[in-house]
């Protein structure tokens, strides 16, 4: 995951500099980017989008840098359900009111869904408990009782 957020994190780079230096994106798809990039979508509130994209991918690498635990798992799920949904937003915008797509918007949209997934997934498993002696690593260890689910051999008949 936090392969994938730097990736995204350099497209988001890429995009606010090329929104505030004024140049035309690099893009192998003809003039879609550009079409894309100088829209009247490209910024909310005054704010590029770009802009507000990197401030998301700056998020989710300090939440996956963050000592892992619940809390830092359930703040990662929550910036990219947000980036998520805010990339599902602007792709529609890109599809059925600017018409065009955007190479690196849609690259970070499969980014953000690949993060999302990962960030269910990896909440669900719960938090890492490093092994320690005489505490249990098997599954229906420590880290599910934490989810609601009893530990392997709680129930006693």
């Amino acid at each position: 995951m936090l392969v994938l957020s730097v990736v995204g994190l350099g497209i988001a780079i890429y995009l606010t500099y090329v929104h505030y230096s004024g140049i035309q994106p690099v893009c192998t798809a003809g003039n879609s980017c550009i079409k894309v990039q100088t829209s009247q979508w490209s910024k909310l509130v005054g704010i590029p989008v770009a802009l507000i994209g990197l401030i998301g991918y700056v998020g989710i690498v300090a939440s996956l840098l963050a000592p892992d635990g619940e809390e830092t798992q359930l703040a990662t799920l929550g910036l990219t359900l947000v980036g998520f949904g805010f990339s599902a937003y602007l792709t529609y915008r890109e599809l059925f009111s600017i018409h065009a797509i955007c190479e690196w918007c849609a690259s970070s949209a499969v980014i953000l869904t690949l993060l999302l997934i990962g960030a269910v997934t990896r909440y669900l498993l719960g938090p890492s408990i490093p092994a320690t002696p005489g505490s249990s690593a098997a599954p229906g260890g420590a880290a599910s009782a934490r989810r609601g689910s009893a530990p392997v051999g709680a129930h006693k008949r």
